[in-house]
């Protein structure tokens, strides 16, 4: 974030003695609470092509809390989700000391463990669905009418999931079957069947603000009672593609909303994309961050 023309720093890594640690992804330093919450922290933090580069963009990890927060909000009558809650204030009396950390980037949520199969739900033919429609003419198992364009409207949306791979490997495109042989077929019915309701209902609130989602993943979890409820972040710039809806045409893709502007200026280095990976701008670093705000501005109002 910019302050009177410097941008603040960004948190790369949070410390919280207080509590174990349990993981810390690309984005997100995770701490067990008791036995049966976690304290999800999202820091400033920055990956590209699956390294995390050493400069982050300083209020990311807020943008991508206050969105996600916004949305569980917004379908909660539709989906359960994990959220118990999200000011420090509420937290244990014993995390008030780490506010600095906490405040405005942290969830304190339900502990459900995530059932192993990625959902993604797609509205428009880009990304690695393209690649596949233009290989197979098909995309995870969904037979497509033959010569659509990039970027063509796909409807019905497609519920295309993906495995949940291990840290360091790439997730990979399955069908629906290969879904259901993983976590049972009536499991994967309720993923794939509240993935689209879940996408359906975002698309057509991002639309009234001009705003289009291409596709999107969520993550699901499983309680001990059983239930399924909707974890981790859901519809920010790292987990969906958002589109100008001004900017949209048949064949064309527009500029995504989301780090894209730092992929591109690294696909200009002569970098093999392996760790570690190179310094960026501040100017590359700030309008990066400009797209987050932006569109975060516009979802919510």
């Amino acid at each position: 974030m910019k302050i009177e023309g410097k941008m603040t720093s960004a948190i790369l890594e949070t410390k919280i003695d207080a509590l174990p640690l349990v993981a810390r992804g690309k984005v997100r330093d995770i701490y067990a609470v008791e036995d049966d919450k976690l304290l999800i922290v999202a820091t400033d933090r920055l990956s590209a092509f699956d390294v995390v580069l050493p400069k982050g963009i300083p209020g990311k990890g807020r943008i991508l809390t206050e969105l996600s927060i916004y949305w569980f909000d917004l379908l909660s009558d539709l989906v359960p989700n994990h959220l118990i809650a999200t000011e420090v204030s509420d937290y244990p009396s014993f995390l008030a000391g780490y506010a600095d950390q906490l405040e405005g980037r942290s969830m304190l949520v339900r502990r459900a463990p995530t059932l192993p199969v990625e959902c993604i739900a797609r509205g428009y033919l880009t990304g690695s669905g393209l690649k596949d429609y233009r290989a197979t003419g098909a995309v995870c198992g969904h037979q497509l009418p033959p010569g659509l364009p990039e970027a063509a409207r796909l409807e019905p949306p497609l519920f295309t999931p993906s495995t949940k791979a291990e840290k360091g490997d790439h997730d990979e495109n399955i069908d629906f079957d290969q879904a259901a042989a993983v976590v049972g077929r009536e499991t994967a019915e309720w993923l794939r069947d509240m993935t689209l309701k879940v996408y359906s209902l975002a698309r057509e609130h991002a639309a009234e603000r001009g705003i289009l989602i291409a596709d999107t993943k969520m993550e699901f979890g499983r309680l001990p009672s059983g239930e399924i409820i909707l974890i981790d972040e859901v519809l920010t710039p790292d987990a969906s593609r958002f589109w100008n809806k001004d900017e949209w045409a048949h064949g064309v893709t527009p500029a995504s909303y989301d780090k894209q502007v730092v992929r591109n200026y690294l696909e200009t280095l002569d970098w093999d994309k392996t760790a570690p990976g190179p310094d960026l701008p501040d100017s590359i670093i700030q309008q990066a961050l400009e797209r987050y705000e932006e569109i975060a501005a516009r979802l919510m109002g």
